[in-house]
């Protein structure tokens, strides 16, 4: 993928890896909006020169109101990155968490979908283009304090993996972004072990410049997410991850 000219819209690109990877793709030479809820986050990013859009994935109305704004600013668009996503704790013991599982399925899938929708017609007419989805690598290596983000991300993994195929006919492309846990918003205090921002964007913007750019962003530290099952690595780790449910309330002793 030539970084150097795209338009892009990263939906979700108001904090973190997608508000890293808007700069990132900005100072390869492409053209860059971003859709957000936080009109903070946005004025500071149309302060930095982004285009900012205002957009709730889980309201159809706000995604179709964005996209409507984002075409006729940007009617090249040819680049979608769906990073919308929740990351919340449940205990399965307690009938209450339904409603973090709702939640985290109307952002993390249905959003992605609801994204996706709005602006396949646009890439399909165009006839090129390139959707961007993201995952984690929780969606192949379950992490069991967070049980539906799990599930939620296996799914985007599968949808994208099918909307691949359909639009291919289209010429458009469907590329999966895998991130491992990275330190954002404080996550270096909860996981000393996570990849820090900066490499993670270097080399996520490496394997996006390749071509053919991959099917799968994978970044090196992922890896042992991705092959779990393959490598037979995955029953131990999931053990040895399942010691985390210490986070979870009344769950430490």
């Amino acid at each position: 993928m030539d970084l150097s000219n795209r338009t892009v819209l990263i939906v979700g690109g108001t904090s973190g890896i997608g508000r890293e990877l808007a700069r990132r793709f900005a100072a390869a030479g492409s053209t860059v909006a971003v859709g957000g809820r936080s009109p903070e986050a946005l004025s500071e990013l149309a302060g930095e020169g982004f285009g900012v859009f205002g957009i709730d994935v889980t309201d159809s109305v706000s995604v179709a109101r964005a996209r409507d704004a984002v075409l006729a600013q940007y009617p090249g668009l040819d680049t979608v990155v769906t990073m919308s996503g929740v990351m919340l704790l449940e205990d399965l013991r307690d009938s209450a968490h339904f409603e973090v599982a709702q939640t985290t399925i109307d952002t993390n899938l249905v959003g992605t979908i609801r994204v996706v929708d709005a602006f396949t017609p646009h890439l399909v007419e165009r006839g090129a283009g390139t959707f961007i989805t993201v995952t984690s690598g929780i969606a192949f290596l379950p992490f069991p304090p967070m049980p539906t983000y799990a599930a939620s991300k296996a799914a985007v993994h599968a949808y994208s993996e099918a909307l691949r195929v359909q639009l291919d006919s289209a010429g458009v492309g469907v590329v999966e972004l895998v991130p491992p846990a990275v330190a954002t918003a404080g996550q270096e205090k909860v996981n000393p072990h996570a990849l820090p921002l900066d490499d993670f964007a270097a080399e996520v913007m490496e394997l996006l410049s390749q071509d053919p750019t991959p099917d799968e962003i994978l970044v090196e530290r992922v890896l042992v997410h991705r092959w779990a099952e393959r490598d037979g690595t995955y029953d131990g780790l999931v053990a040895q991850r399942s010691q985390a449910l210490a986070m979870l309330p009344g769950r430490q002793g």
